[in-house]
């Protein structure tokens, strides 16, 4: 086995493991599941979620990760009792992580394209929904464009992960998250500042029993379950390999509370961006909560910076974000990726690299092509993009994120004194609290299966 890397710095642990959870979902999803149903009455129902579902599953995959000091392909190995099986899960994780790629990397590549449509102002003749759908369906329409804009995604990521740990993978995403934040911090002040800012923020904010009684009670729940459940990217090892990087010298929980709490705020500051542009240029909202998709990005946000005073550059400014968003995860599961094949062969760093950015290009063809010359293939009535999404959503993440859980909390997996040994050793953060083994080995198994019940229903 090769020595271990370690990263440089607590900042950078923080910031690798919160852009992994940091995803386009953030951005689109949270502010019109938050504002459709019920405002902040769902935000407290989500941050409930995110303390009693999301908290406890992220600290069990950093413990898995910091004690085995390996990625999900060899840390089940490295843990379990002889005669155990739980080693199958790099099965699992390494699919997992694959097919994520699979369709994340595609998605990527639309931001690239769209940012750039906002710097040369091709973009700012199309008005309204229905035009800028036209402009997204071309878009996607075009093989050529969609996959280049796939490959340089894949390429990018890849060579950063190809410079090392420290020098690639930590410094660099570093500035990025730091240029996310800036980014978004200065296009909340620039939302507030738009005349029917105090009506958007109203219906964010306030707390609304009427959109949430029309909704059902049940509906919410579920929404912000789900929600704060898949937010975290808990399951396949992409925040385990984080904690196999760092030294023990800090408690876990007050690790995961930190970055559980940076992906919150983004998520939080995004509604802060959209419901005053919404309206300010769009009447209101007009994505439904209960089908809200990333279409939402291309065709009501563009339609609003197309409407706006200076709306080419906030468009620019906002898709650069994006990407920024969308790499930072990248980068967490190429790493994690890089890892495994280093765990696994007598490769190097960079040779493992040039080998996946050739992988994943061949792999996210069908992703690629499914908008397009494969449009009227279905496997089970989806597309690929639609049937990967939903295998690594609604199966993979909470089958992973179940069998983390048990694993640490059962004597049949490596058990709660040894989790619990780990998740406290440091003299530095919060303690684990020992009340909360019931509920961990017997509630939130429970919960976690009611999350993919619901998700496949």
């Amino acid at each position: 086995m090769k020595q271990r890397e370690r990263l440089g710095s607590r900042l950078g642990f923080i910031l690798l493991s919160a852009g992994c959870a940091i995803g386009l979902g953030n951005v689109y999803r949270f502010p019109i599941l938050a504002g459709g149903y019920g405002g902040a009455v769902f935000v407290l129902i989500y941050i409930a979620f995110l303390i009693l579902l999301g908290l406890p599953c992220m600290t069990a995959e950093l413990a898995v990760g910091r004690a085995s000091q390996r990625s999900i392909a060899t840390s089940f190995d490295e843990l379990e009792r002889p005669g155990q099986k739980w080693h199958w899960m790099k099965y699992l994780g390494i699919a997992g992580n694959y097919l994520l790629m699979m369709f994340y990397t595609c998605i990527s590549g639309w931001m690239i394209i769209y940012c750039i449509k906002y710097l040369n102002g091709s973009i700012l003749s199309a008005h309204g929904d229905a035009a800028l759908g036209t402009v997204f369906g071309d878009m996607v329409g075009n093989v050529w464009l969609t996959l280049g804009a796939t490959l340089a995604a894949i390429v990018i990521c890849f060579l950063i992960c190809s410079l090392g740990l420290q020098k690639g993978v930590e410094r660099i995403t570093k500035w990025m998250m730091v240029a996310l934040f800036v980014l978004m911090v200065g296009l909340v002040v620039y939302s507030l500042t738009l005349d029917n800012a105090a009506e958007g923020l109203k219906f964010y904010l306030v707390p609304s029993f009427e959109r949430m009684n029309e909704a059902g009670l049940g509906t919410v729940i579920s929404a912000a379950m789900g929600q704060a459940f898949f937010t975290l990217s808990i399951g396949i090892g992409s925040i385990a390999i984080f904690g196999s990087y760092i030294n023990k010298e800090r408690r876990l929980l007050g690790e995961a509370v930190t970055i559980v709490s940076l992906d919150t705020s983004v998520a939080l500051m995004s509604g802060l961006i959209i419901f005053p542009a919404c309206f300010t240029y769009n009447n209101g909202v007009s994505a439904d909560a209960g089908s809200v998709g990333a279409g939402f990005l291309f065709t009501t946000l563009s339609s609003i910076f197309n409407s706006m005073p200076g709306g080419r550059i906030v468009g620019a400014l906002f898709f650069l974000f994006m990407i920024f968003a969308a790499f930072s995860t990248l980068i967490a599961v190429f790493e994690n990726i890089i890892s495994f094949w280093l765990e696994l062969t007598p490769l190097s760093r960079r040779t493992v690299s040039f080998i996946n950015i050739a992988l994943i290009a061949v792999l996210s063809l069908p992703c690629v092509f499914s908008l397009n010359i494969w449009s009227d293939v279905t496997v089970f009535g989806k597309s690929f993009m639609d049937l990967e999404d939903f295998i690594v959503s609604n199966l993979l993440l909470p089958i992973g994120a179940l069998a983390y859980v048990l694993f640490c909390t059962t004597r049949y997996g490596w058990g709660w004194k040894s989790f619990e040994e780990e998740v406290n050793c440091g003299q530095k953060g919060i303690r684990f609290p020992r009340w909360i083994r019931p509920y961990m080995t017997f509630a939130l198994p429970l919960i976690i299966l009611a999350v993919l019940i619901m998700s496949v229903i």
